[in-house]
């Protein structure tokens, strides 16, 4: 399983309002592999894609997985990590990971492309949790919904 970057297309994804917005080269998809769906699905283990970040875009909302790792590496650019934490600066050379259960956003806080490698494992199941506006997301089915909390035994007696 071999491809030349270069061979693969750029897709463009963006918001209703263009607050995010990334090109995305799918690297894992190009030779084989299937979107989300690790060797358990007959995918690969994990995801690898080229992205490009146009400059004051954010790549997601904030966002936080219970199951999946990323990786991220800077190619060019530069921009902003942020976290629940703090904000940092990100330049060519850093090598960023969050585990599960950290909350990440990347924004482009420059004046150029901001261009990063994402490596993701990829887990049978991933609930993902957007701090800022309270959303819950599941995949698989690729679902988002707004929860509230209840009484653990409401309706079961």
């Amino acid at each position: 399983m071999k491809i030349n970057q270069g061979q693969v297309p750029w897709t463009d994804e963006e918001s209703p309002k263009k607050k995010f917005g990334i090109l995305r080269k799918a690297l894992t998809l190009a030779v084989g592999g299937k979107k989300d769906i690790g060797v358990f699905g007959g995918g690969h283990p994990f995801d690898v894609e080229l992205t490009k970040l146009p400059p004051g875009k954010a790549n997601w909302p904030l966002h936080e997985h219970t199951a999946q790792w990323e990786a991220f590496i800077v190619v060019s650019g530069r921009g902003i990590l942020r976290t629940k934490e703090a904000q940092q600066e990100i330049v060519p050379g850093d090598f960023i990971v969050n585990p599960p259960g950290e909350a990440h956003q990347i924004i482009n806080s420059g004046q150029e492309d901001l261009v990063y490698y994402v490596i993701a494992d990829n887990p049978p199941s991933d609930i993902i949790y957007y701090p800022d506006s309270k959303k819950w997301a599941m995949k698989p089915p690729r679902k988002v919904y707004e929860l509230r909390e209840v009484d653990y035994y409401k309706d079961e007696e």
